[in-house]
């Protein structure tokens, strides 16, 4: 996995990885982006975990999320200071707020296939996949 490098490449919450590894509804808005994204080093994990609890062995799946050629993008202090800032915000997980939170840092759009998105704070760009 590359580091990011282009402003213009969206931030991917696991909802739409996953949409595209599993062949699920809103998986070609995902690859009608492109073929790039990016994806935070947390949603990352995410989507590795929940590949292992659906049984697939740590290898296949890093294999798995490295064949879409993500660009990891870094989790650090200006990431958790937004995420913390999204904290009040009813029902989102930290990784919701990790994908949110690199999106806003690096201004650019959160791709999402979680509904409950469309009804952030202004200032969030949000792409639902379906």
């Amino acid at each position: 996995m590359k580091p990011p490098n282009n402003s213009s490449v969206p931030v991917l919450d696991a909802s739409a990885v996953l949409a595209v590894l599993f062949d699920e509804p809103g998986k070609d808005a995902v690859l009608d982006v492109g073929p790039r994204f990016r994806i935070s080093v947390v949603n990352a994990a995410e989507v590795l975990a929940k590949l292992v609890r659906d049984g697939m062995p740590v290898e296949a799946a890093t294999e798995a999320l490295d064949s879409l050629y993500p660009e990891l993008a870094p989790f650090v202090m200006g990431e958790a200071l937004e995420s913390a800032r999204l904290a009040t915000v009813k029902g989102l997980s930290l990784g919701d707020r990790a994908c949110l939170a690199t999106a806003l840092v690096l201004r650019v759009a959160a791709l999402t296939a979680d509904r409950q998105w469309k009804n952030l704070p202004s200032g969030y760009r949000v792409t639902l996949i379906r």
